[in-house]
Parts: structure tokens; C-alpha cells; sequence
């Protein structure tokens, strides 16, 4: 049932995102000079790495549900034997490269600023900080869920399926996040 219900909840999500991407096309139609112009501004190779690293996450995160399925909760041998790692070290690995795609999305951020690129200059500073916002809410929320999944696994007593699907539907979630930034990253610094 946890399974079901987070994938009706992504579904609403999505539709939630649709209506960022519609605002971002509207937008977008009605002001393409200023979009040919902001977009010069925006760094392509460093978004293009941050991504990297957030979809490095997901195979990450996918790895760690691998070892939640098998019920290992921890590595079972040496730290740099990574085909001996557990849930958690995976997960950690993957809250790691979270944490990392939120920090140089805030540096974005901070660069686009001091380049005149605010929330309130223009529609286009509107639509960027609004959608890629949205999803570094929604990054930040997963971050915090991978803190909780690593958390219930040091306090269990035995890591059973409870454990394991709580591990699974957060990749469900993490998962959804990395799809939607391929989407945001594809038309925001690709479709320009």
C-alpha cells in the first residue's frame, strides 16, 4: 500500500510541475528577446556537471535499494569494498551528491544575481528561480528523507521489509526528482 500511495502522491507531483513547465513555455512565448538575452547568462558546462552528479545519485540511490532489498542494511566488509556496501553507505553516497547539487545550485543562484538575474527583474528571472526553485524544495525534502531512512536503519533492531520499502518508496521519490531535472535542465539551458 505504501508503494501505491506514493505513486499516486508523485502523480500529483507531476502535475504540479506540468503547471511550472506551462508557466515556463507561457512565459516564454511572450518574451522571447528577453529570453535570447538571459539565457546568455546562464553557464551550461557547470549545470551540465551539477547534473551529472544529480543523476550519478539516482544509480546510487538505486544500488542502495539493491542492498535494502537483500536486507543488508550495512556493509559487510571494508569501507572501499563498495560491492560490500549496504543501504546505508549507498544512501549516504547519494545524500552526499544531493547535498552537492543543492550547494552548486546555490552558487547559480548567487552568479545570476550579481549578473542581474533576480527573482523580480524580469519574467525570465521569474521563471528560472520559480521552477528550478520548486525542485531544489523537492531535492532538499528528499535529502531529508534519506536522513530519516538512515536513521530508522541504525535504530531497528532488525531491518526487515518495513524498513526495506520505506528505502524503496524514497527512491521512487528521488528517482521522480532526478526525471524532473532532466526535463527543467534539457529546457531551460538546452531550448534556449
Amino acid at each position: 500500500m505504501v508503494s501505491v500511495g506514493t505513486v499516486v502522491w508523485l502523480s500529483s507531483e507531476l502535475m504540479f510541475f506540468a503547471g511550472l513547465f506551462a508557466m515556463y513555455f507561457t512565459l516564454r512565448s511572450t518574451s522571447s528577446e528577453l529570453w535570447a538575452m538571459e539565457t546568455e547568462k546562464l553557464n551550461v558546462p557547470f549545470a551540465l556537471v551539477n547534473t551529472i552528479i544529480l543523476v550519478s545519485s539516482s544509480f546510487s540511490c538505486q544500488f542502495g535499494v539493491f542492498a535494502a532489498e537483500r536486507l543488508q542494511p550495512r556493509r559487510t566488509g571494508g569501507l572501499l569494498a563498495i560491492t560490500r556496501w549496504g543501504m546505508v553507505e549507498w544512501f549516504l553516497l547519494t545524500f552526499i551528491m544531493g547535498a552537492i547539487f543543492v550547494s552548486v545550485q546555490a552558487y547559480e543562484y548567487a552568479e545570476l544575481v550579481s549578473e542581474g538575474v533576480a527573482l523580480s527583474s524580469n519574467a525570465f528571472g521569474s521563471a528560472f528561480y520559480i521552477t528550478t526553485g520548486f525542485h531544489g524544495i523537492h531535492v532538499v525534502g528528499g535529502l531529508i528523507a534519506f536522513l530519516f531512512i538512515i536513521g530508522r536503519a541504525f535504530i531497528a533492531r532488525r531491518f526487515g521489509h518495513f524498513e526495506a520499502t520505506s528505502a524503496i518508496v524514497t527512491s521512487y521519490y528521488w528517482h521522480f526528482v532526478d526525471v524532473v531535472w532532466i526535463g527543467l535542465f534539457i529546457i531551460i539551458y538546452f531550448l534556449q
